[in-house]
């Protein structure tokens, strides 16, 4: 199987060694997302999670798929009382095509406004 590595234009170049996405086969990985460097990036973690999703959207695009192709993603988030908030963004996002997930608990991001960060595995399959 092909091993493609993805860069989007649009979501500016990787600051480290790293690309956006990477798909195998049918699958899509993306690295992980953070709001670093929008207007969200010292926002509530609901609103750093809006900014991410419009990342992914473009990933997802990219690719003629949607965040409807979602299959699993992992949630890091640096502030616990920011939980409720994060899912309700996450559940507007998601809409009925609610995909596995984990919620991880982290002491940090690497920057220090940032709250929230999401990988996402999405099927290059149509929807």
């Amino acid at each position: 199987m092909t091993i493609r590595r993805i860069n989007i234009p649009e979501l500016g170049l990787p600051v480290g060694p790293y690309t956006h996405a990477v798909a195998h086969g049918d699958t899509l990985y993306t690295s992980g997302f953070t709001a670093f460097g929008s207007p969200a990036q010292s926002g509530s973690a609901g609103e750093q999670a809006d900014a991410i999703f419009s990342q992914l959207k473009i990933i997802a695009a990219s690719q003629n798929i949607s965040l409807k192709n979602l299959v699993k993603v992992t949630v890091f988030v640096s502030d616990f009382t920011q939980i409720p908030e994060l899912r309700e963004a996450l559940t507007r996002h998601y809409q009925e095509d609610v995909p596995a997930s984990s919620m991880v608990i982290v002491d940090g991001l690497f920057s220090p406004d940032l709250l929230v960060e999401i990988e996402a595995i999405l099927s290059l399959n149509a929807h």
